[in-house]
Protein backbone atom coordinates (compact mmCIF):
# COMPACT_ATOMS: atom_id res chain seq x y z
CA UNK A 1 0.00 0.00 0.00
CA UNK A 2 1.12 3.58 -0.42
CA UNK A 3 1.82 5.57 2.89
CA UNK A 4 -0.25 8.38 1.27
CA UNK A 5 -3.20 6.47 1.61
CA UNK A 6 -2.23 4.67 4.95
CA UNK A 7 -1.92 8.50 6.37
CA UNK A 8 -5.02 9.60 5.07
CA UNK A 9 -6.88 6.47 6.47
CA UNK A 10 -5.61 7.49 9.82
CA UNK A 11 -6.76 10.96 9.87
CA UNK A 12 -10.16 9.86 9.38
CA UNK A 13 -12.54 9.32 12.50
CA UNK A 14 -15.44 7.21 12.23
CA UNK A 15 -18.83 8.92 12.85
CA UNK A 16 -19.59 7.15 16.00
CA UNK A 17 -16.75 7.95 18.35
CA UNK A 18 -17.78 9.87 21.10
CA UNK A 19 -21.29 9.03 21.20
CA UNK A 20 -20.67 6.66 23.34
CA UNK A 21 -19.75 8.34 26.08
CA UNK A 22 -22.69 10.29 27.29
CA UNK A 23 -24.96 7.22 26.90
CA UNK A 24 -22.34 5.22 28.85
CA UNK A 25 -22.60 7.79 31.32
CA UNK A 26 -26.34 7.56 31.76
CA UNK A 27 -26.69 4.26 32.04
CA UNK A 28 -24.03 4.51 35.11
CA UNK A 29 -25.87 6.96 36.52
CA UNK A 30 -29.41 4.93 36.51
CA UNK A 31 -27.88 1.31 37.42
CA UNK A 32 -26.17 3.64 40.64
CA UNK A 33 -29.02 5.08 41.32
CA UNK A 34 -31.26 1.63 40.73
CA UNK A 35 -28.71 0.11 43.08
CA UNK A 36 -28.90 2.89 45.69
CA UNK A 37 -32.88 2.05 45.68
CA UNK A 38 -32.20 -1.90 46.25
CA UNK A 39 -29.76 -1.44 48.98
CA UNK A 40 -32.06 0.92 51.09
CA UNK A 41 -35.29 -1.60 50.38
CA UNK A 42 -33.20 -4.56 51.40
CA UNK A 43 -31.70 -2.60 54.37
CA UNK A 44 -35.63 -2.21 55.55
CA UNK A 45 -36.67 -5.95 54.81
CA UNK A 46 -33.19 -7.35 56.66
CA UNK A 47 -34.63 -5.12 59.74
CA UNK A 48 -38.07 -7.38 59.93
CA UNK A 49 -35.89 -11.05 59.82
CA UNK A 50 -35.67 -12.49 63.40
CA UNK A 51 -33.01 -13.26 64.87
CA UNK A 52 -33.46 -17.13 64.90
CA UNK A 53 -35.86 -19.53 63.21
CA UNK A 54 -35.65 -22.62 66.05
CA UNK A 55 -39.30 -22.98 66.21
CA UNK A 56 -39.79 -22.21 69.94
CA UNK A 57 -40.16 -24.96 72.54
CA UNK A 58 -43.45 -25.98 73.36
CA UNK A 59 -43.67 -28.36 76.24
CA UNK A 60 -46.90 -30.57 76.69
CA UNK A 61 -47.46 -31.50 80.20
CA UNK A 62 -48.37 -34.57 81.26
CA UNK A 63 -50.97 -33.73 83.95
CA UNK A 64 -53.72 -30.67 84.25
CA UNK A 65 -52.12 -29.44 87.31
CA UNK A 66 -49.08 -28.77 85.98
CA UNK A 67 -50.68 -25.88 83.73
CA UNK A 68 -51.12 -23.97 86.77
CA UNK A 69 -48.38 -24.33 87.99
CA UNK A 70 -46.15 -21.48 88.61
CA UNK A 71 -43.10 -21.63 86.85
CA UNK A 72 -39.82 -19.17 87.61
CA UNK A 73 -38.92 -16.71 85.35
CA UNK A 74 -35.79 -17.65 83.41
CA UNK A 75 -32.71 -16.71 85.04
CA UNK A 76 -34.38 -16.77 88.37
CA UNK A 77 -32.89 -20.28 89.58
CA UNK A 78 -29.32 -17.99 88.92
CA UNK A 79 -30.34 -15.20 91.10
CA UNK A 80 -31.47 -17.05 93.65
CA UNK A 81 -28.35 -19.48 93.80
CA UNK A 82 -26.19 -16.20 93.29
CA UNK A 83 -28.06 -15.02 96.19
CA UNK A 84 -27.53 -17.84 98.90
CA UNK A 85 -23.65 -17.93 97.79
CA UNK A 86 -20.98 -16.11 100.16
CA UNK A 87 -19.88 -13.16 98.91
CA UNK A 88 -17.03 -12.48 97.49
CA UNK A 89 -16.27 -8.73 98.30
CA UNK A 90 -16.78 -8.30 102.32
CA UNK A 91 -18.22 -4.92 103.73
CA UNK A 92 -15.58 -3.00 106.15
CA UNK A 93 -15.26 -4.09 109.06
CA UNK A 94 -16.31 -2.11 112.11
CA UNK A 95 -13.25 -3.29 114.44
CA UNK A 96 -11.01 -1.36 112.26
CA UNK A 97 -10.89 2.54 113.25
CA UNK A 98 -11.77 5.04 111.34
CA UNK A 99 -8.67 7.35 111.62
CA UNK A 100 -6.09 6.66 109.31
CA UNK A 101 -3.11 7.79 111.20
CA UNK A 102 -4.33 5.66 114.47
CA UNK A 103 -4.16 2.26 112.36
CA UNK A 104 -0.56 1.88 112.64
Amino acid sequence: MNPVVLAEASNQLPEDVGKAGPIGLLLIVLLLIATAFLVKSMGRHLKRVPASFDPPEVVVPDDASELFEQKPEPGQELLDTLRRAPRAIEPPRDDRPADPETRG
